[in-house]
């Protein structure tokens, strides 16, 4: 038990600092600027050697094939656009394709030496390629188009192939700039004006508005010329690409050399990473309570930075304009000039956005769809706060329903008495009791995970008693968590909510409730596929004297989960009974996509009994997929869902500035098909239980965070069906429109 323990809290401390890093946008600081060691990259490699070959649950055998795959992450990983190194140089390397094997086992660096040298020469050389370029107006009338699908393109086979590529990507850049610049003079020609007095709906301090006018009236100062608004773009090209080679610049062989391990690492499987002596520190900052942001989770795509997650209550999600899966192509700071950020890591990227509380920054972003925008964000104090569950009642068809979102399964292990998902999770199905309702949503959408122990608390909440999840260790070790109270919290009607980004202890919570039919699964066609527990593992504890350093830490992938029916989360994640399409029904986005992946596999089911006190479960099921198949707006959203996946397998641009406008204005009438989308309401009104409407009255901040998640709920199609099988579920069948009949005192 005590192994669980210390991986309920090592991964919870990864889990917490991961949503503070998202919340705060905190930047990686490099202060050394040491040229490496090799001794100590050598130790590194021993380290990292051992500690996985030992804790590692199945650790991969270190041979040719692994040597492949590590060979093609590194290189990729260098080199992520092929604007750097030549065909050549890529023959050159090949050689050691099968070598590396050897090389990481004898603690030999002549791969890296070569490719890390290589590498410095080529960023040097091409510092040379931009810039006469960028001195001269550029002609937009060329018929001509450029690839940004960097994975299946060639490398150049000479420089003057090479600085080609570095032309037709930068003039990609200038040509948005340079669009959005004329569209934005042709909309003030028009009269098309903003109130820049409110950004987004949300009312900014007055020093914010005083600034607004400020670049409000800077621009409505005389039009500026088509040559004024070329030059301006590539000035601002130019000085984006100077702030990328500057951020280069700063890097030093350790942190290449970080690259190089990392790319060992994940070839035991997509979990097991190292972590640098910097980003290390960076986890451990990350434990204060409130940060300051724009609330985004980010993360690298080949050569793009991608947001991956809204935090709840932030300016980000507040502004609604942002979502998932948007791509931040320029960062500007107030009324400054835009920097491309597109090739610049992620690190660099966070440290533009990142700011104090009241500043502005402004995103340039490609939407999902293809189309580009420009959002201004305030950045405010993010709180923590909103990693914790929260609760609504909704009334429908007479009776009251309670819906329940979970974002994370967090706990305190250093403080036993501080409140965890567990412990919120009983509160609020008391009150949600207390309030009368009928049936509970559990949303468990976008959570990525957290502490074990509260997963076995909130199962056991819904059932009398037996084993939740079943968990095996390297060493085959088999163990079972049960939930031992006979105390069942709520024995209504349940619907557990999910997509494809519920993650581990979402799905153990999810597959729980399928296995023992307590509850409905309805969502994405599966959840995420992660059912692999990780350790942080210090490397420093194995070196009794060490006078090298910090020298980091390994996060190793240690046991496997399993359902108490035996079968494994991993990479099938959890089938939902009810299957609903969303926007990213048809994008790769799950563990089953990652080539490495942990395989599926099964052991003995657990001793458990089945829920019996639902008799009209199938049902309610039976009844939901009749509803969605006439259902005209997940139709919409199943289309749409098909377009967003088509879309993003196109990745050729026209260079001509004629057809480069009427690919985005098509793209623009296209998305205006799906606008009913985001326009949908339920007509359901959700609002605050008592305890939380008096907490209202004095903290303005969190009634304009509930009032955003009521809008949501009122706008969430997901949400409505699951309340519709809370309907089905009950046990006297609902008549639509009709309140149940109220009994009535009659007195003698």
């Amino acid at each position: 038990m005590n192994t669980i323990l210390n991986y309920m809290k090592r991964n919870y401390k990864i889990i917490l600092t991961a949503i503070v890093l998202s919340i705060a946008l905190f930047a990686f600081t490099n202060n050394q600027n040491i040229k490496g060691d090799p001794e100590k990259d050598k130790l590194l490699l021993e380290l990292l050697t051992f500690v996985i070959e030992k804790g590692h649950y199945s650790p991969a055998d270190i041979d040719d094939n692994f040597s492949k795959g590590v060979y093609k992450e590194y290189i990729e990983a260098l080199d992520p656009s092929k604007r750097f190194f030549l065909q050549s140089d890529i023959e050159e390397f090949s050689k050691f394709e099968f070598e590396l094997d050897d090389q990481i086992k004898n603690r030999d660096l002549t791969f890296f030496d070569l490719t890390y040298n290589r590498l410095m020469q080529r960023i040097e050389e091409s510092k040379n390629y931009y810039k006469p370029f960028l001195q001269s107006p550029i002609d937009y009338t060329v018929d001509e188009d450029f690839n940004t699908d960097y994975e299946k393109l060639p490398y150049a086979n000479s420089v003057a192939e090479l600085k080609d590529k570095w032309r037709k990507q930068i003039k990609l850049s200038t040509l948005s700039s340079l669009t959005d610049k004329l569209k934005y003079e042709d909309d003030k020609k028009k009269g098309i004006k903003s109130d820049t007095t409110k950004e987004n709906g949300i009312s900014i301090d007055s020093v914010a508005i005083a600034k607004a006018k400020k670049i409000k009236e800077e621009a409505d100062k005389t039009p500026k010329s088509y040559e004024q608004l070329e030059k301006e773009s590539r000035e601002s090209a130019a000085k984006s690409l100077d702030e990328f080679f500057s951020s280069i610049k700063d890097l030093n062989r350790d942190d290449w050399f970080s690259v190089f391990i990392n790319a060992i690492a994940v070839r035991f499987d997509p979990h097991t990473s190292y972590f640098a002596p910097d980003e290390k520190e960076r986890f451990d900052v990350s434990m204060s309570g409130k940060l300051e942001g724009i609330g985004a989770r980010l993360q690298k795509k080949n050569d793009f930075t991608e947001i991956t997650e809204l935090i709840s209550g932030g300016p980000a999600w507040r502004g609604k304009q942002l979502e998932a899966g948007d791509i931040i192509l320029k960062v500007a700071q107030g009324d400054g000039e835009a920097v491309d950020v597109v090739g610049m890591r992620i690190d660099d990227v966070v440290k533009k956005i990142k700011g104090p509380k009241g500043t502005e920054v402004r995103l340039t972003i490609k939407k999902t769809d293809g189309t580009i925008k420009i959002i201004t964000i305030i950045r405010d104090e993010i709180e923590i706060e909103e990693t914790y569950l929260k609760s609504s009642i909704v009334e429908k068809n007479g009776l009251k329903y309670g819906v329940i979102y979970l974002p994370k399964f967090y706990i305190n292990f250093e403080n036993t008495d501080s409140r965890d998902a567990g412990k919120d999770m009983a509160i609020e199905v008391e009150r949600l009791k207390n309030e009368g309702v009928s049936g509970i949503v559990l949303d468990v959408r976008d959570d990525g995970g957290g502490s074990l122990k509260t997963v076995v608390d909130i199962a056991g909440l819904f059932i009398e008693q037996g084993p939740i999840v079943q968990i095996k260790s390297a060493a085959g070790r088999k163990e079972v968590l049960y939930d031992r109270d006979k105390k069942v919290q709520w024995n209504g009607p349940l619907v557990v909510m999910v997509n494809s980004f519920s993650a581990s202890a979402s799905e153990i919570l999810a597959a729980a409730i399928q296995d023992y039919k307590r509850g409905v699964i309805l969502g994405s066609k599966q959840t995420y596929g992660k059912g692999t527990v990780q350790n942080v593992i210090d490397f420093n504890q194995f070196v009794k004297s060490n006078s090298m350093g910090d020298l980091g830490a390994l996060k190793t992938t240690t046991q496997k989960f399993y359902r108490i029916n035996g079968g494994s989360t991993q990479l099938k994640g959890v089938s939902s009974d009810i299957v609903m399409p969303d926007r990213y029904a048809y994008v790769k986005a799950g563990e089953r996509d990652v080539d490495n992946a942990m395989p599926w596999d099964k052991i003995e089911p657990a001793d458990y009994t089945t829920w019996n006190k639902q008799t009209n479960f199938d049902l309610a099921i039976s009844n939901s997929k009749k509803r969605l198949e006439q259902n005209k707006q997940l139709k919409l959203i199943d289309e749409n869902a098909k377009w967003i996946n088509d879309r993003s397998e196109d990745d050729v641009y026209s260079l001509k500035m004629d057809k480069f406008k009427e690919e985005q204005r098509s793209l623009e009438e296209t998305a205006k098909k799906y606008k009913p989308i985001s326009e949908y309401q339920n007509k359901l009104n959700f609002v605050s239980l008592p305890y939380e409407k008096t907490a209202i009255q004095s903290d303005v901040t969190l009634k304009e965070k509930r009032e955003r998640w009521h809008e949501n709920l009122s706008k969430d199609i997901y949400v409505e069906e699951a309340l519709n099988v809370l309907d089905d579920l009950q046990s006297k069948p609902i008549v639509k429109g009709l309140e149940p009949l109220k009994k009535k005192t009659i007195k003698s």
